[in-house]
């Protein structure tokens, strides 16, 4: 809903409404150094999802695009995810109120065939027997994925909405543990009561995390973690430090998403605010945010440590339109990427969040202003990011103020070697025109057009490396693949008069077709986890070494052998060597060397050497932090 703090003009509306990891595993994979040239363009395919409560057939069970013009919703501010196995989930809510004043919930799909198709889910958080998708929640919607399978050998999906009915009194998490065909739903699942912009975030085989912020803490950001996929939510904590707090919350930050690592647990909370609490001095809660922040929670979510990514100097600058973005490389790289309302930066880290590189802008022309970025990752300095984009830029509107000449489209650009600086970047169009004119970005105290709202999504697929971008359109098109919603099974909605409308407002999705992809070049022992975790509940120095990999390659590996910081470390392995191809083999000890100085937090250089048995030799360096993993169940 968003409807706490967003200034585009030095101008700030705050409306209250006051209602009554964990282990040190990270996955390791050889930092790839590509020639610094741009990779194909992308090419995409788009079409509409079917979700139009109005009209019987068009919704739950349905597969998009087909030829029945059935694909049609009325649904916008979508988010999308994929899973190991390549399968796609994508959710969006529904924007029209639809039946006494209870909203239309949120839908939910899921694609099998790496996007060619997407079928219509059960809505994940109605309650109604009726239409589908009527329910007292779905606003703000996010989805998560898990990244190992649960008992039933899938994996968990997640949808959290704020609470619409009545407005901003929790944040409901609707979990499947069927690929989508059935929801649980926990409509409390905020700790505290009167709740904006939530993002979810999963790990584990049942662990979940949202974030959001608290409306009458004056919007601190609440993460709150729940152990048994969603059932309650247990653990709670502040993504503000005891240092930074008193000048973070106040309301002068800006939230954006949350991310876990499942290589090795740390939880990453990406914000932009003031640099620090001097600036207080000349504004109270109407402060420019024009520092990007992380929080970082290296023991599971209890607590967390914030780290600046990039302060500008110029304190007039804002960021966050809509929305600052974290993501996580296979190989533990963090990526952060924002706007000031005109371009699209990124910094990246190393260092699990502690220091970074940056910022480095992303769009060029035709897209002279990029806001709403959303960004995705494949192995190691492998980056996606989309956003919304137009050819205007007159350096004196903001986009809230845009003249109907105005055309945007959603742009994709990829840098397969974004851990270099200057590195080149790939950018490609990736719709046809999506809305003319203003994009209002102040939430729900919008007095201009907001049928974009204010965030859309991409996913790469693990299996193919292809992306998937699910985005929202207000345009009459009325093709095959993208048809005009009814409001029944006869009468018109959406129709050219109504053109650049709410009343034509629609999630698509642009599956790439063509260029560069992620995951292209992989190990012949791939390494799925590794790292070091204090094992200690009192807090004592007792590390863990865990590693998991399988041979992706196509001859047996004789042996792996470890060392962290220079120093040899033994294992035995699950598996006996030769590991064939498409198997796996785990390892864990407690024996490390002793010249091996080990401090909670730090990080430390891992290389591992896989011997072929032809007799050549795979090494992988990379860097693992050692984190607090006592009793915390994972």
């Amino acid at each position: 809903m968003d409807i706490i703090r967003k200034n585009t003009d030095n101008t700030l509306t705050i409306i209250l409404i006051l209602l009554t990891l964990t282990s040190g595993t990270i996955l390791a994979s050889t930092t790839i150094t590509r020639a610094n040239a741009a990779s194909p363009k992308a090419t995409f395919s788009n079409y509409e999802l079917a979700g139009n409560p109005f009209v019987t057939g068009y919704n739950v069970g349905t597969s998009c695009p087909n030829t029945a013009r059935s694909c049609q919703n009325t649904e916008g501010e979508p988010s999308i995810r994929a899973d190991r196995a390549g399968n796609f989930y994508g959710s969006s809510e529904n924007v029209f109120c639809v039946l006494g004043g209870l909203c239309g919930g949120t839908f939910a799909w899921r694609s099998n065939d790496n996007g060619q198709h997407f079928t219509t889910l059960t809505p994940p958080n109605s309650v109604s027997v009726g239409r589908p998708g009527i329910s007292p929640a779905g606003g703000d919607t996010d989805i998560a994925v898990a990244p190992e399978k649960n008992t039933n050998g899938l994996y968990n999906v997640y949808v959290a909405s704020l609470q619409s009915e009545p407005p901003l009194l929790n944040i409901y998490v609707s979990t499947s543990t069927d690929a989508g065909a059935s929801w649980t739903i926990n409509p409390t699942s905020a700790s505290v009561a009167g709740d904006d912009r939530e993002w979810i975030a999963a790990d584990s085989a049942n662990k979940v995390c949202i974030s959001y912020h608290a409306i009458t803490l004056t919007n601190d950001i609440v993460v709150d973690c729940s152990y048994n996929a969603g059932l309650v939510f247990t653990q709670h904590a502040s993504a503000f430090d005891p240092a930074h707090i008193a000048f973070l919350a106040g309301f002068n930050n800006v939230i954006g998403n949350l991310a876990i690592d499942p290589s090795n647990h740390v939880i990453y909370q990406v914000f932009s605010s003031i640099a620090n609490s001097d600036e207080l001095a000349s504004c109270t809660i109407a402060c420019h945010v024009h520092t990007v922040w992380i929080a970082v929670s290296i023991d599971g979510g209890n607590t967390f440590t914030d780290y600046t990514v990039y302060n500008n100097p110029n304190t007039n600058v804002d960021y966050g339109h809509q929305f600052i973005n974290v993501s996580v490389d296979s190989a533990g790289n963090v990526y952060a990427v924002y706007s000031d309302d005109h371009n699209i930066y990124y910094s990246f880290s190393r260092t699990f969040g502690k220091n970074w590189s940056g910022p480095y802008q992303i769009n060029n022309s035709p897209s002279k202003t990029a806001i709403f970025p959303w960004s995705t990752t494949g192995n190691s300095g492998e980056l996606d990011v989309v956003w919304y984009g137009t050819n205007f830029y007159n350096g004196v509107d903001h986009p809230d103020t845009y003249p109907d000449t105005a055309a945007w489209n959603v742009y994709f650009s990829q840098n397969l070697n974004a851990l270099v600086p200057g590195s080149s970047w790939t950018q490609a169009t990736a719709s046809n025109i999506i809305h003319y004119g203003g994009v209002c970005e102040a939430g729900v105290t919008c007095t201009g057009n907001r049928d974009l709202l204010d965030d859309f999504g991409v996913a790469a697929s693990p299996t193919t490396g292809s992306a998937a971008i699910i985005y929202t359109s207000d345009q009459f098109v009325n093709s095959t693949a993208e048809p005009a919603t009814r409001r029944s099974s006869t009468s018109p909605f959406c129709t050219q008069a109504t053109t650049n409308d709410i009343d034509c407002e629609h999630t698509n999705i642009a599956v790439q077709t063509g260029g560069s992809t992620f995951f292209q070049i992989r190990h012949h022992f791939q390494v799925n986890t590794i790292g070091i975790e204090n094992t200690n509940l009192l807090g004592g120095n007792s590390p863990a070494f865990k590693i998991q990999g399988e041979n992706t390659g196509t001859v047996p590996i004789s042996s792996v052998s470890v060392q962290v910081s220079g120093q040899p470390v033994a294992f035995t392995w699950s598996t006996a060597f030769p590991l064939q191809p498409g198997q796996s083999a785990s390892a864990e000890t407690t024996i490390l060397p002793t010249a091996l100085l080990l401090v909670v937090g730090d990080v430390y250089q891992v290389t591992i050497t896989a011997t072929l048995s032809d007799g050549t030799t795979e090494t992988q360096t990379t860097s693992a932090i050692y984190t607090l993993g006592a009793g915390l169940g994972l």
